[in-house]
């Protein structure tokens, strides 16, 4: 099982927690103006590297607050996590 650190909360269990998907995707600023296309591929198209990876989380059994955590893919490793207003660390 992983210790997710919540940024408001600290270490929880995994249970705790829901995955919301890649971090750090902007919504399109006139939406209406994209094609069939171009809005299926902001939906559905996202990265899916080996290695380190930007998430998005929310602490559904907790604060119920979304945070970003930065995971290696490959080891399930938490590498950091930090607070959505924050730029992702280094």
């Amino acid at each position: 099982m992983l210790l997710i650190p919540c940024p408001w909360c600290g270490p929880r269990p995994e249970l705790e927690f829901h995955h919301g998907g890649e971090a750090h995707i902007a919504r399109p600023e006139d939406p209406s103006a994209l094609s069939g296309t171009e809005w299926a591929a902001f939906l559905y198209h996202r990265g899916n590297p080996k290695g380190s990876h930007a998430e998005r989380w929310r602490h559904q059994h907790g604060c119920g607050r979304f945070f970003n955590c930065v995971r290696d893919t490959v080891t399930d490793r938490i590498v950091v996590t930090y607070k959505p207003d924050e730029k992702r660390p280094a």
